[in-house]
């Protein structure tokens, strides 16, 4: 039956990954890393993954990571720098946002508040 089901449209994992990163990631903000992780656990094959999550390029990903930066950026004022760099990055790491883009983008965004990011290092925050 479900054989019958695929070859007539009603199932189609590929299908479902693309629209699941679509809506996940213009919803959620989720990252590909995220993504996939989630496709994963829901059975999906990987290269069916492989295949929604390119879909979201690099550039795309990081103006997503600015907007939730930029949401967020607000509700950290009055914290040290350092705590405001913690929580934004590790929001962005917890979405699936890999270390350097994250760290990149949070430290723009706290410099373009008048932050000096200078003294702070890449390994640990």
């Amino acid at each position: 039956m479900l054989s019958r089901f695929e070859e007539v449209g009603l199932i189609n994992d590929g299908a479902f990954a693309d629209a699941w990163v679509e809506s996940r990631h213009h919803g959620r903000g989720l990252a590909r890393r995220a993504l996939a992780r989630e496709l994963r656990t829901k059975g999906v094959d990987s290269t069916l993954i492989d295949a929604a999550v390119s879909r979201l390029d690099s550039e795309q990903e990081e103006e997503t990571a600015r907007e939730l930066v930029a949401r967020k950026l607000r509700a950290t004022r009055g914290l040290d720098r350092d705590k405001r760099l913690r929580r934004l990055a590790g929001m962005l790491a917890r979405k699936g946002y890999p270390e350097g883009l994250a760290l990149r983008v949070v430290r723009q965004a706290l410099e373009e508040e008048g932050e000096d990011t200078e003294s702070l290092d890449d390994e640990g925050f």
